[in-house]
């Protein structure tokens, strides 16, 4: 797979998924913790397709 094809995909898994987390505690998809769990996908998205890159 391409490089910037792999960190596209990461980071949208990624963002997605970090986003959904809070709602295990029954928080809005709009909160705070919600925007910083999704930063905190797309940084593992993005580093975890950076990664598979390079095998």
């Amino acid at each position: 797979m391409r490089t910037p094809a792999a960190i596209w995909i990461g980071i949208v898994i990624g963002s997605s998924i970090g986003g959904l987390i809070p709602e295990l505690w029954d928080a809005n998809i709009f909160s705070f913790s919600s925007i910083i769990f999704s930063a905190a996908g797309a940084f593992a998205g993005l580093w975890l397709g950076f990664k598979m890159t390079q095998l």
